[in-house]
């Protein structure tokens, strides 16, 4: 019988708070027992192991941050839009950085079809590179090289890595210039045919 107080999102809520206190790989079902004062058994009522908890917990902070991003870019377009998603992607990386580590591990793609917040993330970060004129497979590399953009910058900043004078906001600033020309003059294989939508 679960324990009288706990649910799902209860404790999938404490587990995401606890990777960005400890770490998301040291978020594991005794650490949340722990943090709870129960027995681990009384969390299997609720999540079906350490695996089930941390994509749970993957899927709240990828909705929380679409949720941020969405709102950022709202109304624009371009470049506008693409350093409004940039900033909200790497503030909510910053502040929560054990969320933000779950959202980095591979789902089960069974999962990311029935996840309203992972079919938005796609829909809100093609639909502001569609304003490039970008098709596919041109619009899944340049999601990849966002993503990998933006990952490895966050990474390295908290990390600390950054050790040269150069203010860190300013090469952010200078990465998404960069980023935004890459996009608009996207290269295409030599003698390939365009065809814009």
């Amino acid at each position: 019988m679960p324990r009288a107080g706990l649910t799902t999102d209860r404790v999938v809520a404490a587990a995401a708070g606890l990777a960005d206190d400890i770490g998301f790989e040291n978020v594991t079902v005794s650490a949340l027992a722990r943090h709870f004062g129960v027995r681990d058994a009384s969390l299997y009522s609720h999540v079906r192991g350490l695996q089930d908890l941390r994509t749970r917990v993957a899927l709240l902070a990828g909705g929380e941050m679409i949720d941020r991003i969405a709102e950022a870019v709202a109304g624009r377009a371009g470049k506008d839009a693409l350093a409004a998603f940039a900033a909200a992607y790497r503030d909510y990386a910053l502040e929560h950085p054990g969320r933000y580590a779950a959202t980095q591990i591979r789902i089960d793609q069974d999962l990311v079809a029935d996840s309203p917040a992972l079919r938005r993330t796609a829909e809100i970060t093609y639909g502001m590179l569609r304003s490039y004129d970008l098709e596919e497979p041109d619009l899944t590399d340049a999601v990849r090289l966002l993503r990998a953009t933006f990952h490895g910058y966050c990474a390295l900043e908290a990390a600390g890595a950054f050790g040269a004078p150069r203010d860190v906001q300013a090469s952010w600033d200078r990465a998404i210039d960069a980023l935004h020309v890459a996009l608009e003059h996207w290269p295409h294989p030599v003698g390939a045919d365009r065809h814009w939508a």
